[in-house]
């Protein structure tokens, strides 16, 4: 009896843990796919603007060793991700993120920024001079770049200006008076 008991507990426990994992187990494998590291992003871009400066020559505290992988633009990603908070999906996030970099939005925080506790000299002016030495289009076409990548399932802005919506004109219609009784549609039934 008691046998039974514990593996009727033991079964009810593994039941619930099993639903538990297959209700979840898709939105798991989802978060981990759609998450991307900076780095590897950052390669990517630099693959894409081969002109863009990396401005990675920042030598680590720990060792005294230049850090490669820290470079501008993973240092504009983490801004974005780790201290603003913003979604990295939507392009309209991007270009506040680049606001603030360009001083129109919101003010950046020397001791909030990436590399700070790691990096022996901060690179945010550094970073903050650069990305405004960059002209207009190039600014434009890197906030649209890093948004295709995070947002792959959105078109590329290519194609965008190629399949453009046709937007029907309606003709807006005169109200009409109202009638007797028409106070008794908003009634509930």
């Amino acid at each position: 009896m008691i046998f039974s008991m514990q593996h009727n507990r033991f079964f009810l426990i593994l039941l619930t843990c099993s639903t538990f994992l297959a209700i979840l187990w898709p939105n798991l494998s989802e978060a981990q796919e759609s998450s991307l590291h900076p780095e590897s992003v950052a390669i990517i871009v630099y693959k894409a603007f081969p002109n863009l400066p990396k401005n990675n020559d920042y030598q680590r505290i720990e060792d005294g060793k230049v850090n490669p992988d820290s470079t501008l633009i993973s240092r504009f990603i983490r801004y974005n991700q780790d201290v603003k908070k913003r979604s990295d999906l939507y392009r309209l996030d991007w270009q506040l993120t680049m606001a603030d970099y360009l001083g129109f939005n919101e003010s950046i925080k020397l001791d909030r920024y990436p590399g700070h506790s790691s990096l022996q000299t901060n690179p945010m002016q550094a970073d903050i001079d650069t990305i405004r030495s960059l002209k207009r289009s190039t600014r434009r076409a890197l906030i649209d770049y890093i948004a295709s990548i995070y947002s792959p399932t959105d078109q590329n802005p290519a194609q965008k200006s190629k399949t453009k919506e046709v937007i029907t004109p309606t003709t807006p219609t005169k109200p009409t008076l109202s009638k007797p009784g028409d106070a008794n549609l908003l009634l509930m039934p």
